[in-house]
């Protein structure tokens, strides 16, 4: 400034402090932390426990919702239709519930298990007049459980297995003809059109009387129908979501013709399609151009595995999409570490709680659209102060620039100190603002935010130079009872300019939080009390400071009622300037979002929307982000997928099996397995959050 004013030194500094101090949002991270802690802790009090504080915002951007069907979607409420159980052999239904009860936990049940043994006359009887020698329980790359038991009447040994009716199916070796597969298709399908989950049901015996001998062969003795009903607010909570922009999938290991049919009930579709077809190109043919426009455009998929979660989050996120994945097991850990928002449901296992971003404490889909909801609103808090500090800090340094360069105008450092510190610290209320969510997925669109904040600061700018200029130049004001000055460096103008940038750059937080006119959403008590406390305290300070050390003096009530009345005019037009460019941004955003579920993808909108999301990570992980849970568990994962899936066997079953297998004696009772079993949960839990 000294080569072209002749500034002293100290007047060049004052200057260039008033714009370093205006240049820097100070507020700006203070506020956005606060924001999301405070949104954590609504969360938690609608039953979503948030781990990754960040997960909040990508909550908010959600499209698809990949959900799963049990205990979800329904009420994992299972009853056995006992007047529908179908036979294959010379038993009775009796006797095919009471071998069911024997493949089945009576400790710790799940939903499974429980509506077995349950009916049974007696539930002791799933343990009466047996020992059991061996129990294999159910994992979801077998989809079946096994007991062997030795009966006390007689000391023969039997294996009884259960599960998913194609698995069971291919166990059966002993009287299995064309004519029972076919009935067994038959049924099945006559179940799923009914709405039921079919359970079959073989048996075999073990001559050598020991625990992991071989047997005769699996006999297939009957088929259970399990009757799951939907919840009652799950087809109203879909409806909500679709209005939200969020399209539900449904990700199901439950047979094709379940899934269709649960579609159906619940009015999401039924362009459901097996998730083997995942691997198969070349069965696309007449359904899709490629297996991505087929994961987009499908429902849902059934006969889902762990992999095939992972592959289809991966696909949709590949397209540009945000994904949420709802998993409750150690095999779907994988896919929630993948999944932008990872959600693990209620009663879910330690390693699904420590991959997943939130965690539910109540079951059921109308919790997590709930968590949309709130997570939306959270959103629109965030970005309406990220538009009003952005268009302020343009504002404060615009104007002192223009006026410093311009009339010579010096306005003092601490009174810009002062501005920063009542006008942002009373912004912290923003953190509990009434806000409306917005209608469609939120992101975070820099483009927006910066285009908003230019043209509000310089209208802002504008209202300033003008009423700098109408005092400099003319005596309006001075007509109507406003004291003159003496010269642009005035200590009593120093403090009208003051109260006027105050005035309308807090007063712009009450046009960016509204999507219509401000007057229509009312804001939240928090946050008009802090407008109002400070900019009571400014207008004391500009009608009766006189602080020299602040080049500040009081400029009298006439003053302070000219500005007041000076920003109220401004003000008014802000609402217009806000609709104009929300219709100017809308137009250009059509054309710019990703493929939507169910139209067709072309090959050149594959390959955008994969450098779209590429770009977008790239810029995620040069961010230190925030969070409990570190995004190295999906790539943990990503490697050792096979490797996982192929274990076919729960770990303590195969060492068991291997230590009897070379002559050595091992006891173990089942309470001492299921501890080692709960003992590798854990143990994959310490994994997920240590990688």
């Amino acid at each position: 400034m000294f080569p072209g004013f002749r500034f002293r030194y100290r007047r060049g500094i004052n200057n260039l402090l008033v714009l370093l101090i205006g240049g820097i949002p100070i507020a700006m991270p203070t506020v956005l932390s606060v924001t999301l802690a405070i949104g954590a802790k609504q969360l938690a009090e609608h039953k979503a426990i948030v781990t990754r504080i960040s997960a909040i915002e990508e909550l908010a951007g959600v499209t698809i919702l990949c959900s799963d069907k049990t205990g979800t979607l329904t009420l994992n409420e299972l009853t056995i239709k006992t007047d529908s159980v179908k036979l294959y052999s010379e038993v009775t239904v009796d006797e095919v519930l009471l071998w069911s009860a024997y493949a089945s936990r009576t400790e710790n049940p799940d939903a499974i298990d429980k509506s077995i043994v349950g009916s049974l006359p007696d539930p002791a009887m799933a343990r009466d007049g047996i020992v059991e020698l061996d129990f294999v329980p159910f994992n979801p790359v077998d989809k079946r459980t096994q007991s062997t038991y030795r009966r006390n009447s007689d000391g023969a040994v039997h294996r009884v297995t259960k599960g998913m009716s194609q698995v069971i199916l291919e166990l059966c070796t002993r009287g299995m003809t064309p004519e029972v597969q076919s009935q067994l298709h038959a049924d099945v399908d006559e179940f799923a059109g009914r709405g039921l989950r079919a359970l079959a049901v073989a048996e075999e015996s073990v001559p050598s009387g020991e625990a992991d001998g071989e047997g005769t062969g699996f006999r297939l003795i009957g088929l259970l129908p399990i009757f799951d009903p939907p919840r009652h607010d799950t087809k109203e909570t879909i409806r909500r979501a679709i209005d939200l922009g969020v399209h539900v999938k449904m990700i199901t290991g439950d047979q094709l013709a379940i899934a269709k049919e649960t579609g159906n009930q619940l009015k999401m579709g039924s362009e459901m399609y097996q998730a083997s077809i995942l691997n198969k190109p070349d069965e696309l043919k007449g359904l899709a151009n490629s297996v991505d426009e087929l994961v987009l455009r499908a429902d849902g998929f059934a006969g889902v595995y762990p992999e095939h979660k992972y592959e289809i989050v991966e696909r949709l996120q590949n397209l540009g999409h945000m994904v949420a994945m709802t998993g409750d097991g150690v095999n779907d850990a994988p896919a929630l570490a993948k999944a932008n928002v990872g959600v693990a449901v209620a009663d879910a296992s330690d390693a699904a709680r420590s991959a997943a971003d939130i965690v539910l404490t109540e079951a059921g889909l109308s919790t997590i659209i709930e968590a949309f909801m709130h997570s939306r609103v959270i959103f629109q808090r965030m970005r309406n102060y990220s538009i009003y500090t952005c268009a302020v800090t343009i504002r404060v340094v615009t104007t002192f620039s223009i006026l410093v360069f311009a009339f010579k105008f010096d306005f003092p450092p601490f009174m810009v100190l002062i501005l920063a510190i009542i006008n942002d610290g009373t912004m912290m209320t923003i953190s509990t603002d009434r806000v409306s969510p917005s209608r469609l997925p939120n992101s975070w669109n820099l483009k927006e935010i910066f285009s908003y904040a230019i043209v509000y600061g310089c209208y802002l700018t504008l209202s300033t130079l003008i009423f700098f200029v109408v005092i400099d130049k003319t005596n309006f004001f001075q007509r109507h009872g406003c004291k003159a000055f003496t010269n642009r460096n005035d200590f009593s103008l120093h403090s009208v300019i003051y109260l006027q940038v105050s005035i309308l750059s807090q007063a712009l937080i009450f046009v960016t939080r509204a999507q219509g006119f401000f007057f229509t959403e009312r804001p939240s008590v928090f946050l008009m009390c802090a407008f109002v406390l400070a900019q009571l305290v400014a207008t004391m300070i500009t009608v009766y400071a006189n602080w020299g050390f602040t080049e500040i003096y009081g400029a009298g009530w006439h003053w302070a009622g000219a500005v007041w009345i000076w920003d109220i005019v401004w003000f008014v037009p802000l609402d217009f300037i806000k609709f104009g460019m929300a219709s100017i941004i809308e137009r250009f955003a059509a054309a710019s979002g990703p493929p939507e579920p169910g139209a067709p993808v072309s090959s050149e909108q594959v390959e955008l929307a994969r450098q779209r999301t590429r770009m977008s990570m790239e810029a995620a992980q040069s961010v230190n982000r925030i969070s409990t849970i570190p995004s190295r568990g999906a790539s943990y994962y990503a490697p050792n997928m096979h490797d996982n899936v192929s274990h076919r066997r729960n770990f303590g079953a195969r060492v068991k099996h291997l230590m009897t297998r070379t002559g050595k004696g091992l006891s173990m009772d089942n309470h001492e397995l299921r501890r080692l079993q709960s003992t590798q949960a854990q143990a994959a839990s310490r994994v997920l959050t240590n990688n």
